[in-house]
């Protein structure tokens, strides 16, 4: 795939001695993305969760350690999407040879079983408008059907915790092509406003970013300086966490009371992360 080379940190690939002076991290964060990443687990509608862009790498990071031993796969789409207006013919061409290489095509949306579940932090809900649309022209052109389609679609946005009031903008409200999709399948979870500020726009990332004008390029190469030495050894402490009985455990718990533990798919995968 002709994107932006991450290590495979679950299999794992070979780090050699990438990373013998770089000290372990301390995960500060680690009990509000736990938190979040159950809650997203359990939102996710039993879909394959597909993380965009770089922003939430360390929960994709986390549950690639937690999940393992379960049928639940993760992915990560590593594009950084911008306004649908500036997407060209090209660009998007290869953004459906990126999206065909992760098994989501029309074709394979209308007749796979379980949905494809997107995952992302959200602000205003520009990136997931941009994803949504690259699908739908895609869906059109192949004229595969919709009705079967739009079940097969959920999306899950992370967003910084607030305090609540009628005045409280909610991007889903303003979006109108949620309304295309059953109500369930566009949800939010919330996590900590500072820990979704740091993830979203001040957190060093492992890959440098891929918009839309380098899709067509080749990809920008990945840093080996000590700032990117340092995120890749949080990504695999990160990792090892999830594998841990602690952390598994407090994913579980973060489950408990969510309205879909009355679906077997979400108890067994409780029952095996606890």
């Amino acid at each position: 795939m002709n994107v932006p080379f991450r290590w495979d940190l679950v299999t794992p690939d070979q780090l050699g001695s990438l990373l013998d002076d770089v000290a372990i991290p301390e995960v500060r964060y680690l009990a509000d993305l736990a938190e979040c990443a159950g809650k997203v687990l359990a939102r996710g509608g039993n879909g394959d969760l597909v993380f965009v862009g770089r922003s939430l790498d360390s929960m994709f990071d986390l549950l690639g350690g937690a999940l393992e031993g379960t049928d639940h796969t993760l992915a990560r789409l590593p594009l950084s999407f911008w306004h649908p207006d500036d997407h060209t013919r090209p660009a998007v061409l290869r953004a459906r040879e990126i999206l065909t290489e992760l098994g989501i095509t029309p074709a394979s949306l209308a007749r796979r079983t379980r949905p494809v579940t997107f995952v992302d932090v959200v602000s205003s809900g520009r990136t997931f408008l941009s994803l949504f649309t690259l699908l739908d022209d895609w869906i059109t052109e192949e004229r595969e059907p919709w009705p079967v389609i739009r079940l097969k679609l959920r999306f899950v946005g992370v967003i910084g915790r607030t305090e609540t009031s009628p005045k409280t903008w909610r991007w889903k409200q303003h979006a109108e092509w949620t309304r295309r999709l059953p109500a369930a399948s566009v949800v939010n979870v919330s996590l900590d406003a500072g820990v979704w500020s740091h993830f979203g726009n001040w957190q060093q990332k492992v890959t440098r970013s891929f918009p839309p004008h380098r899709w067509v390029a080749d990809p920008p190469e990945t840093e080996r300086d000590e700032r990117t030495r340092k995120a890749l050894a949080e990504a695999v402490q990160l990792v090892q966490l999830g594998r841990t009985k602690e952390v598994r455990r407090m994913i579980a718990r973060a489950i408990d009371g969510e309205p879909a533990l009355t679906e077997p798919w979400l108890r067994t995968l409780r029952g095996q992360l606890s």
